[in-house]
Parts: structure tokens; C-alpha cells; sequence
């Protein structure tokens, strides 16, 4: 350790908190002694704190395992902003691109190196890996590691290999979803030398779970909306209703607009700023918003269609709130979203012959040979590969997502990453070129006078902005640029705003590409349970939302919100929760042996009064718990 400031300086200097959020302090404690450590934080619990605090107190560098681009961009700039040291390699940068970034890594103090899974194992990353020091390898999203997940990524598997590389060096790994078995299983597959995890209860005190069965939702939503101040997100299921919607909204003079992964990446960061800025005020999206999105007064989240999990549920919903002030998370739903849900789930493992089928067309549609395109990276537009090949785009994209969980493939959502340059010769080798070619003297003196830095590291440039300075087109810069790479002179890293495909390994033979009988029905079996416990949460009308969804996740000490909407139905029976219990337990036992009176569970509940056994009994009655018999007597209805 050569910082010399203790974990609270750290987080003082740095981000300036006084003290940690509950379990943060334990969890960097428990690295910087050495142990491998599961970080189990909810949505906005302060993960990456976790491991930023103690890779600053470690003398090396920490490696941080994450399959988010967005979220790793965010947190690189943030950390630059910051003045410490970061780096991100990702599926869809160029190998020149990649080469440079691990030449800053190699030769720089990097504190932070931000890697996907699959570029981890890769054979240029290994060379350079004995050259590394390591200190911390931070794994965020770490259930994707677990079959028994929600978004299992079988590159997750191959983490624990980087280990041999580096002995002694401890592991952290951050979830916000995992159930039991998960948590279990993460810790297996990452080879922990002993069990050891923490977990913040997921809890939200302020925030309300509201479910409403509803056929007229556009109606419901502007209710609520125009009830619910402040800054929303409203997730829908396709591209087509988020602009829907919007409009729907802005015609009754809400405030709003949409978002969705088929925008350009400047249109989405456009909106998005917008959105966090205030300057609108509600965002109607797909679920590939929100993820990295640090906006603490979200007052509401509506989903308008059925989540395929409790676990994208809650993450989704965990967006409201974050600064601990009231928030509500609404689903609204009604009977055909249920037989939707189950043939979105049919429609998401195609037949394994239609999965080959389109591994080939994908060969075919990049023109690569069989032992070829390992690790190079594509522009890709589905709805074209699609057209191209005569496949319906929602067959195509799942079975390209299976595709991806097998391993053969990475696709990333456009990621905008503006043109960049790096002069690649000595300063009096600059100067002797300039001579010798004068109709480039121009262009180069701009960039000189225009960008610092460009020497030692790629610098983002504008070449609209230089072909205005220069009264020339961006096109004339562009082919400059290009013939000036040609010669070495530097190195010129055009734009790219673009889908992007990747080839995680050699392309093999179709007929090749093994997709496990057994592997494939359990992963659908897996689905299946996942939705239904999702059916199961919008179906109750009898249990608190809250406790529901935490159960889940194996907490069960956790007491009834008071706030959802169960709750409060069950609150206008006027009864205190201690009372309520009380009462409960006392006639419970009772009417599951025997058929009752309402005088004899009057007489049964000594020191209540009669009213309010009258009106447990009641609110029991009406939510199904207990059934009256024909005599006029009652019985308890459940297991």
C-alpha cells in the first residue's frame, strides 16, 4: 500500500462522503485483508465504491470484469474526472485501438483496467499479464457467472482462469440480483478459498410497489403521471411503443420523450442528458436505459409490460428513489400480457437446427472462412442481416442471443466513440515530413496548434472542426487522415456509432456449433420459473410487495412495507400491524382446525376489542384468506 490515507481519507478526497453506506465499510475491509469477498448491494447500493476505495490503497492496479460498455465508459470518465487513472478495453474496439489502450496500461499508471469477459482471456492480454501488477480483480455483475442466473454469460466462466496467473491476489465480486442458489454458485465458479459474502438488505423503505390489473393503461398512466411529480422512466417492451407512448404524453402536454438502442448513439446521449438535466422530464424507454444512470431523484418508475424476471424487475424498479426520498414502482398489466409473456418465452429458444442455420448466414453475411475471425469486430445491423437472409429480426435476435450465451459471439449496442488521433513519429521526424510534403504542412500544424497531448495518448478530435479552420470538407480531412496513417505518420481512429458484432472465437462449421439437449431444456426450464414467479407478483393481491420480492432473493426478516399497495388496502381495515399479527396468529390455528364463529374469534382474542377482530376478519374474508361456510361459520383457506 502506498497511498498512505486510510479507507475514510480515501472516500473523503475522492467523493467526498464523511462515512460509508451500511456493509460498504465491511466489504472493503474484508478485501484489504487479502479475502476473496461477494459484494450482494441493491440497485444504487454504491458497488463500485467497493472496489474503487480499496484499488486507490493498493500499490498496483486493479482489473475490474464487466460486461456493461455503457457503465464501463461512465465509470472510466468519472474516475478521470477525478484525477485517477482509467482505462477500458471492450468487444467492437479495433485491434489498434485495443494496442494503444494496453500501451497506456503497460507503460502508464493505470490504477483501474476496465475489461469485458471476453477480451480477458485473450492471447495479447495474457502476454502482457506477468508484466502487470495486480493488486484487486473487481467482478461486477457476477451472476452472470451462474447457469442458474438471469443473464448467464458463459465467458463469465473463464474468470477464474486469470487466477493462475495471479496467486495471492484477491477477488471481489458485485451483484445486486442473486438468489441463494446464485450467491452459492458465484463463489464456486469464481474458485473463492472460502465462502465469504455480504449483503445489504434490499429493502426500500421509500419506495412503494403499486400493481395494477388494467385494460385502458395510456389512460391509467397519465393519472398517474400527473399525480406522481418529478422525474420518471416508463419501460416498454419493443421500439415502436416508447415513441408511442411519448407522443401520447406530449399530446396531453406531459413533458416527455423516448429512447431505445435503434437511435444513433448522439441521439441517445442527447436525450439522456436531457432527461438527467431536468429539461425533460420523463423518459419512455426500452430496458436498455438506466444501467450506470446516476440519478438519484427518479420519483417514479411504470412498467407497461410484463418483465421476463423478478430479478429485471427489481433492478429496473431500483432505479426510483436512490435518494431515499418517496418513489413509486408501478407495473400495470392485464391477462394478455401474461399469455404474451409466455409466448415471448417460447419465441426466445428457437429449434437448435434454425440456431445453426443462422450461425452459418452469419459466416456467410461477413464473408469469413472457417478457422477465421476470432476477435474481430463488425458493424451490424440485424434488421439487414435479417432482411438479407429471410428471417423474421426478433427469430434472428434470439437466436443470436443464444449464440452469444454459448460463446461464439459478443453483440454490443452502438457505442459512440468520437474520431481520435495519436501522432505515431518523434517530433524532428514530424518536422523533416512537413518539408518534404508541404500540401499536408496545413492540416498538420492545425491539429499541433488545436490538440495537447497527442504525442503520448489518443486525443478526440472533430474533423468538421478542422475542415472549417482549413476551408476545406470533412471529407478532404478524412482522406488526409488516412493516407497520413498510410504513412505512419500517426494513427487515425475514425468514428464509430454503429452496432457491434464480435467474434469471440474462430468461426466453426455449423454443424459444429454443440448446443447441449440437456443444457438448452434447462435453460429454458430455468426462464419458465423465473417468469412465473413474475406472474406469481403481479397475481397476489394478498401479500406485501415488498416482502415478496425481497423473499426472493432469500431475505425473509423483513417486515410487511406498510406503503405498497397490498398494504395499504390492508391498512383501511384501520388496524395497527401489531394488532393485525396478533390476531392473525391467535385465529390462524384455530380455523385451520376448525370452523368458527365470528363470536367465538371475538372470544378467542383476549384484551383486542371486538371491532378490530371484526375488521381483521373482515379484510380476511375480502382478500381471500378465509372463507365463510354455508352455516355462517369461517375457515382458513390456505396452507
Amino acid at each position: 500500500m502506498v497511498s498512505g490515507l486510510t479507507i475514510h481519507q480515501v472516500l473523503a478526497k475522492y467523493w467526498g462522503y464523511a462515512s460509508f453506506r451500511p456493509v460498504q465499510e465491511d466489504i472493503i475491509l474484508s478485501v484489504m485483508e487479502g479475502k476473496d469477498t461477494l459484494a450482494l448491494l441493491p440497485t444504487g447500493g454504491g458497488k463500485s465504491v467497493c472496489f474503487q476505495v480499496p484499488g486507490l490503497i493498493f500499490e498496483g492496479l486493479t482489473l475490474v470484469v464487466t460486461p456493461l460498455i455503457a457503465l464501463m465508459k461512465d465509470q472510466v470518465q468519472n474516475l478521470r474526472k477525478r484525477g485517477i487513472t482509467a482505462e477500458a478495453i471492450y468487444s467492437g474496439m479495433s485491434l489498434r485501438e485495443i494496442e494503444l489502450a494496453l500501451n497506456h496500461v503497460i507503460h502508464g499508471s493505470i490504477k483501474f483496467l476496465y475489461l469485458s469477459p471476453e477480451r480477458l482471456l485473450t492471447q495479447r492480454f495474457l502476454d502482457i499479464l506477468p508484466s502487470l501488477n495486480i493488486s484487486l480483480i473487481a467482478v461486477d455483475e457476477a451472476h452472470c457467472i451462474s447457469q442458474w442466473g438471469y443473464d448467464f454469460r458463459p465467458p463469465y466462466l473463464r474468470i477464474a482462469e486469470i487466477r493462475q496467473y495471479l496467486p495471492g491476489v484477491p477477488v471481489l465480486a458485485l451483484t445486486a440480483t442473486a438468489t441463494r442458489t446464485v450467491v452459492s454458485d458465484i463463489q464456486s465458479k469464481l474458485g473463492f478459498h472460502q465462502h465469504n459474502s455480504f449483503e445489504r438488505s434490499f429493502e426500500r423503505r421509500n419506495l412503494a410497489y403499486v400493481v395494477f390489473k388494467e385494460e385502458n393503461k395510456y389512460e391509467r398512466l397519465l393519472r398517474i403521471v400527473n399525480r406522481v411529480p418529478g422525474s420518471a422512466i416508463i419501460y416498454v417492451r419493443n421500439r415502436r411503443k416508447t415513441r408511442e407512448i411519448s407522443d401520447f404524453l406530449l399530446k396531453n402536454k406531459v413533458n416527455a420523450d423516448f429512447y431505445h438502442a435503434g437511435l444513433t448513439s448522439g441521439e441517445r446521449e442527447k436525450k439522456q442528458d436531457a432527461w438527467k438535466s431536468g429539461k425533460k422530464r420523463i423518459i419512455v424507454s426500452t430496458n436498455a436505459f438506466g444501467m450506470g444512470i446516476d440519478k438519484p431523484d427518479v420519483r417514479l418508475v411504470v412498467h407497461l409490460d410484463l418483465p421476463e424476471s423478478i430479478e429485471a424487475y427489481f433492478q429496473e424498479a431500483g432505479r426510483a428513489g436512490r435518494d431515499e426520498m418517496k418513489a413509486y414502482a408501478v407495473l400495470l398489466y392485464e391477462e394478455a400480457d401474461i399469455l404474451d409473456a409466455r409466448h415471448n418465452l417460447e419465441l426466445s429458444y428457437p429449434a437448435t437446427d434454425l440456431i445453426r442455420q443462422i450461425y452459418q448466414s452469419l459466416g456467410n453475411y461477413f464473408q469469413l472462412s472457417v478457422g477465421s475471425g476470432r476477435d474481430m469486430a463488425f458493424d451490424f445491423e440485424i434488421s439487414d442481416f435479417s432482411h438479407q437472409y429471410n428471417l423474421k429480426p426478433v427469430t434472428a435476435y434470439n437466436a443470436l442471443k443464444f449464440i452469444e450465451k454459448e460463446g461464439f459471439i459478443v453483440m454490443n449496442e452502438a457505442v459512440d466513440a468520437p474520431s481520435r488521433i495519436l501522432l505515431n513519429i518523434r517530433k524532428e521526424d514530424l518536422y523533416r515530413f512537413q518539408v518534404e510534403n508541404a500540401r499536408f504542412d496545413p492540416l498538420i500544424k492545425t491539429i499541433l496548434r488545436s490538440y495537447g497531448g497527442i504525442f503520448t495518448e489518443p486525443t478526440v478530435i472533430s474533423e468538421a472542426e478542422l475542415a472549417r479552420r482549413l476551408s476545406t470538407s470533412p471529407e478532404e480531412i478524412i482522406n488526409a487522415l488516412k493516407y497520413l496513417m498510410e504513412r505512419e505518420v500517426l494513427i487515425y481512429l475514425p468514428r464509430k456509432n454503429k452496432p457491434q458484432l464480435t467474434f469471440s472465437s474462430e468461426l466453426i462449421r455449423a454443424a459444429d456449433l454443440r448446443i447441449s439437449p440437456e443444457n438448452y431444456a434447462e435453460r429454458k426450464k430455468d426462464a419458465g420459473r423465473r417468469l412465473e414467479s413474475m406472474i406469481e407478483y403481479v397475481s397476489a393481491s394478498k401479500n406485501c410487495r415488498s416482502k415478496m420480492l425481497i423473499g426472493y432473493f432469500g431475505q425473509t426478516d423483513t417486515r410487511r412495507c406498510g406503503i405498497c399497495d397490498v398494504c395499504l388496502n390492508r391498512n383501511r381495515a384501520g388496524l395497527s400491524e401489531l394488532d393485525f399479527n396478533h390476531i392473525v396468529t391467535v385465529i390462524k390455528p384455530l380455523l385451520k382446525n376448525l370452523n368458527l364463529s365470528m363470536e367465538s374469534l371475538i372470544g378467542a382474542c383476549h384484551n383486542i376489542s371486538d371491532e378490530k377482530v371484526i375488521r381483521a376478519v373482515s379484510w380476511l374474508a375480502d382478500n381471500d384468506k378465509i372463507k365463510m361456510t354455508d352455516d355462517g361459520t369461517f375457515r382458513w383457506a390456505e396452507d
